[in-house]
């Protein structure tokens, strides 16, 4: 859930409007004091898919994405060289599109709105040197297809269950962004012995915390309204108006791929699958509340952007997770894999990685 409460007064280096320091250190504060209140009160191999191998980091891009935007796939070179691979895997009431790529214990990406799995493109080579990790594009979002319903956190977890176990993997680590991570928990919470720990970027729960940002955006309203409404708002034409105006309020707009996401939110059809996530919203807060208790157990790393969430998304998940490590991103707005991926890598390195590694001070709060 990106912001953009910007000023004419307040730019990024690229010229673009932002949303001021001061108030977006608010919108971290308000969401942890809120999240503290909301959890007082409430008690505080591969069988079944398809694949193509690909390889290095232009692979990556057009494993990702080839298809959507026709060939003119836009991509960084990378230190990092892996084999990667996408497919398609059959769901409840959908097909599911992944890349693949690495080796060693399986990590599962979960992306965001309004992005797709490439948001990961510039950490899954590093991440590959030591897992194999599997983007996976949200029920219709990106390249997977679109089901008649089941948006809310947790029907959409169990949908993602069903295709990493159908993709061979019993236990998983995860990272997750945005509205990946408000499906993260219930994943963990419905299937605790498949879930070792979980990495949650950049939002706090729905009946957690969530609540107290809606009116730091408009986009939280709009994209909840109730079909037709955004729908017929938001045409085809207003799209990279509509998506780049909320990422310009990032710290660094220019390190987001975002023609990619506008051209994967050009189809009607995916912006509505996009908006039924946010029609979710009061089910996820349902869900989340009612299943605070007991609380998972797992390790969990709570990151908050600098310049956004920040110490709000620890305060959160606090409410139904025993073992939070608060983590705060430098020098990032909302889109910490994009934005700061040099930081994000370090860090999962040290969540993800050898127990007995001794990381430096700032990144102490990352270690397994």
């Amino acid at each position: 859930m990106p912001f953009n409460t910007a000023s004419p007064a307040s730019t990024t280096r690229s010229g673009k409007p932002r949303v001021g320091r001061r108030g977006r250190a608010a919108i971290g504060a308000l969401v942890a004091a809120s999240a503290v209140l909301v959890g007082t009160a409430a008690g505080a191999g591969a069988g079944g898919a398809s694949h193509t191998p690909v390889q290095s980091q232009a692979a990556l891009a057009k494993a990702s994405h080839g298809k959507m935007i026709k060939g003119q796939v836009h991509f960084k070179q990378s230190q990092y060289d892996s084999t990667f691979s996408q497919g398609m895997v059959a769901v409840e009431g959908a097909s599911l599109h992944y890349v693949k790529g690495g080796s060693g214990p399986a990590l599962v990406l979960l992306h965001g709105w309004p992005e797709t799995s490439w948001e990961w493109h510039k950490v899954m080579p590093a991440l590959a040197q030591t897992h194999t990790v599997i983007a996976i594009d949200l029920p219709g979002l990106g390249l997977s297809t679109i089901p008649a319903d089941g948006f809310d956190a947790a029907h959409t977890a169990r949908r993602l269950h069903e295709a990493v176990q159908a993709l061979g993997y019993q236990q998983v680590q995860i990272l997750s962004h945005d509205v990946g991570a408000l499906v993260a928990y219930p994943y963990a919470k419905q299937f605790p012995n498949d879930v070792s720990r979980m990495a949650v970027l950049e939002t706090p729960l729905n009946g957690f915390g969530l609540e107290s940002a809606y009116g730091f955006s408009f986009h939280f309203g709009l994209n909840s309204a109730p079909k037709p409404t955004p729908e017929n708002i938001v045409d085809n034409s207003d799209v990279s108006t509509y998506l780049g105006w909320l990422f310009s309020g990032a710290q660094h707009p220019e390190a987001i791929d975002q023609q990619v996401y506008f051209r994967a939110y050009s189809s009607p059809a995916v912006r509505s699958a996009g908006y039924e996530y946010y029609r979710a919203f009061t089910q996820n807060a349902q869900y989340n509340q009612a299943n605070a208790s007991p609380q998972i157990t797992l390790p969990v790393l709570a990151m908050g952007a600098q310049y956004v969430f920040g110490p709000g998304v620890a305060a959160s998940f606090r409410a139904v997770a025993s073992d939070v490590r608060e983590v705060v991103a430098p020098d990032s707005g909302h889109w910490i894999p994009e934005e700061n991926p040099v930081f994000l890598i370090a860090c999962a390195g040290y969540f993800f990685g050898d127990p007995s590694a001794t990381p430096p001070a700032e990144l102490a709060s990352c270690k397994a």
